[in-house]
């Protein structure tokens, strides 16, 4: 069965639709007097508490050295997963001894989810951005080795094989054979962890952080201001879908030289 490709028009005629009745209901609701306005503001609302908090900081610092503060310890989270996590994952392809002795490990520990590993951060660095790089590490690290390992396997055997013909050792087959062979499903695994990433970081800084957007979702939520810890989740949607465009891009380029 195929599907019908959608023009670039008609794509976001349908993206305004699908928000525009969001929107609309949301709208509706809290003007309905169903739920009462402490717990639902109206998105007119939210909107202004938004731009308020652009302008006038918030348990000391504005809505953007939140966003600064968070992207800061995401990025360090996440090139730290990616430094150690890609590299791991070729080696892991090629070298089966190395496969062998740490798939066991990694595949007991992957499934410990990012949250859990919030008490540990807490009681070894208590506020500090040790913490919550730790819980970012956490959860970007398995996309990144996962990945780098699949690509690294599923490299075809001629490539390999007529590196080795013409006397390449271990070294030069994963950096000139297996690393570029490996690169689409590399940046593909690099959304999802960038994804899983993002998603811990929030989660780290509710519990185990002085700054950052989660901290203001928690003084938020102490203050009983729904419509800050609202504007600090679409703030959170909004640096999210930015990252992952950026990578469907690099995705989508990498595709087109693939193709």
């Amino acid at each position: 069965m195929t599907q019908a490709v959608l023009s670039r028009r008609e794509f976001f005629r349908l993206t305004a639709a699908g928000f525009l009745g969001f929107f609309g209901v949301w709208a509706v609701l809290a003007a309905s007097g169903l739920v009462q306005t402490l717990f639902l503001p109206s998105p007119l609302e939210v909107a202004g508490k938004f731009f308020e908090l652009t302008q006038k900081p918030f348990v000391g610092y504005t809505l953007q050295q939140h966003l600064l503060s968070s992207f800061g310890r995401f990025a360090m989270g996440f090139g730290l997963a990616v430094v150690i996590g890609i590299p791991l994952g070729l080696l892991m392809g090629w070298f089966r001894w190395l496969d062998r002795i740490v798939t066991p490990l990694f595949d007991a520990l992957r499934f410990v989810a990012p949250i859990a590993w919030v008490p540990f951060a807490a009681l070894w660095f208590g506020t500090g951005i040790g913490g919550p790089v730790l819980i970012i590490f956490s959860g970007a690290f398995p996309p990144c080795v996962i990945n780098a390992y699949r690509g690294a396997r599923y490299v075809e055997v001629r490539y390999i094989e007529a590196a080795q013909t013409l006397g390449a050792g271990h070294w030069r087959i994963i950096t000139e054979v297996l690393l570029p062979g490996s690169i689409p499903s590399i940046v593909a695994g690099l959304r999802v962890s960038a994804g899983l990433g993002w998603q811990s970081l929030i989660g780290a800084e509710l519990i185990v952080a002085s700054s950052g957007i989660g901290y203001l979702m928690v003084k938020g939520q102490s203050n009983l201001s729904t419509s800050t810890v609202m504007s600090g989740m679409i703030a959170i949607g909004i640096v999210g879908f930015a990252i992952d465009l950026l990578l469907r891009a690099l995705e989508a380029r990498i595709e087109r030289r693939g193709g």
